[in-house]
């Protein structure tokens, strides 16, 4: 019954993998968007942008610490 209870916790915890996968579509679309209205901020733009991909990153990286860590516990 653990076992399962620990596969569970673990397949909760990558759930988070489409969120990521949706937070970079939504950044690089919201940059295109943002250049094509005003291309002489795309330099700033771009800074603002490889900061959300970070952060949206991180989110991955947590979530998959979660769920090794999730299988780990005896």
């Amino acid at each position: 019954m653990l076992e399962g209870a620990k596969l569970i916790g673990a397949g909760a915890a990558t759930i988070a993998s489409a969120g990521v996968v949706t937070g970079i579509g939504n950044v690089s679309s919201v940059r295109l968007h943002s250049v094509a209205r005003n291309s002489s901020l795309a330099k700033q733009l771009f800074g603002y942008a490889i900061s959300g991909f970070a952060l949206t990153e991180a989110t991955a990286l947590f979530a998959s610490m979660t769920a090794s860590l999730t299988l780990s516990v005896s």
